[in-house]
């Protein structure tokens, strides 16, 4: 019976895999989402109107994501592996939010928040909300 692999095989075979494992996006599947304030773009493939208030800030520290849908602050837990997130029913405060339009947007956001099952990072300084089926649910911007 033959051995399943010589030795200089068997060292190709694994330089083969460790190459091809570098290809692609390059970016982590473990890339971190805390620190920034990622403020929203999209909802789903829809951009936001500009100068919108909805935003969020995940904090590891504490587990907690907070911010505001753009009428309301929001906050809440969230738990993150890999590229797997998970957000916890939200707390937000009951302004009123006179702006139809921009309360649409925050109840579309808070929806897409509650939905997302995991998320990727697009480029510098853009993450994408995904949810269970892998469709994106909104996209946010890093800003200060």
């Amino acid at each position: 019976m033959r051995p399943f692999a010589r030795p200089a095989a068997l060292a190709s075979l694994l330089w083969l895999a460790a190459t091809l494992a570098g290809c692609g996006s390059g970016i982590s599947l473990d890339e971190p989402i805390e620190g920034p304030v990622w403020r929203l773009a999209q909802l789903g493939n829809e951009p936001v109107a500009p100068g919108g208030e909805a935003q969020v800030q995940f904090d590891a520290s504490s587990g907690r994501v907070s911010g505001s849908g753009g009428c309301n602050r929001v906050s809440g837990a969230f738990t993150r592996s890999g590229i797997s997130l998970r957000i916890g029913q939200l707390a937000s405060t009951r302004m009123a939010c006179t702006d139809p339009v921009r309360a649409a947007t925050e109840a579309q956001f808070i929806a897409a928040l509650q939905n997302t099952a995991s998320y990727r990072l697009a480029g510098p300084g853009r993450l994408a909300l995904l949810d269970a089926s892998g469709r994106t649910v909104a996209t946010l911007n890093a800003g200060r």
